[in-house]
């Protein structure tokens, strides 16, 4: 059998290539049920699936060039370089310490300033494109990923969504029913597994949740929980049954017939 191939969510073609819903009447690209603890919903929105527009009005990005104290771009990349030893002795850099140095000019501001802050991270973004991608490149430049889609071959076969508690409040909800849950440290989350409905049966989904949990214990989780929902159908809730996850190697942390929670130490 071909191997599966883990992708992550963090452009609009991944995005695109989900793999749909069991029922039609639900749809992984417009679910919010996880982030909005109020009104969420995992039903189709066929007009979430077009990209936001920017909001007008909006004040322009802050700009660096009349800061004397920030790199350049170009000397920004050299020193990143030289830190990442891909290049040991930049060659803008030695030009403006020797230009500097040589001088006479005490007062001379050097064009590359070691103590002047580099370029920074990533930044998710939030305009121009659908509305549950946005949600899910909230992670960009801190977290990472908050999905993945397995694909064998070059068909999408699973789907899992993940992250910090944080950014899941309906999440964050549910555990505070339970006060027996440990509070420190807390734990990541995974609050959806879908497998298509042509691929079930093949252990997809649960390859899917064992990659997932893997990168969470890489990005420093020291367990991981899910929330099954038992008080509806299964092709209507997101987060696959007790028994799934018992064969994924959680344990039932805390035993309720609605709303149970299994969870897995990574360490």
């Amino acid at each position: 059998m071909p191997e599966l191939r883990i992708v992550d969510v963090q452009d609009e073609v991944a995005f695109a290539k989900m793999p749909p819903c069991a029922d039609p009447r639900f749809d992984h690209r417009t679910c919010d049920y996880w982030e909005n603890a109020d009104r969420g919903s995992s039903r189709a929105r066929p007009d979430w699936l077009s990209a936001s527009v920017a909001i007008s009005g909006q004040r322009p990005p802050m700009t660096t060039a009349d800061n004397p104290f920030v790199p350049s771009p170009d000397r920004s990349m050299d020193l990143a370089a030289a830190l990442r030893h891909l290049d040991p002795m930049p060659e803008s850099m030695m030009e403006s310490a020797t230009d500097v140095l040589a001088g006479d000019d005490l007062f001379a501001t050097p064009g590359w300033n070691p103590f002047a802050p580099g370029p920074g991270p990533d930044r998710p973004r939030k305009t121009g494109l659908p509305r549950k991608l946005a949600l899910l490149d909230r992670g960009r430049g801190i977290f990472g990923s908050y999905a993945r889609v397995a694909y064998l071959l070059d068909e999408p076969v699973a789907f899992a969504q993940f992250g910090p508690l944080s950014a899941y409040p309906r999440a964050q909800r549910i555990r505070e029913l339970y006060a027996q849950l440990p509070i420190a440290p807390p734990p990541g989350v995974i609050t959806c597994v879908a497998t298509s409905a042509s691929a079930r049966g093949h252990g997809y989904a649960r390859a899917l949740v064992l990659d997932v949990c893997t990168e969470l214990a890489h990005r420093g989780f020291a367990a991981v929980e899910a929330y099954p929902d038992l008080t509806r159908p299964i092709n209507e809730t997101s987060a696959a049954t007790p028994d799934f996850w018992l064969g994924c190697g959680f344990v039932m942390a805390v035993a309720d017939d609605r709303y149970p929670v299994m969870r897995q130490d990574l360490h």
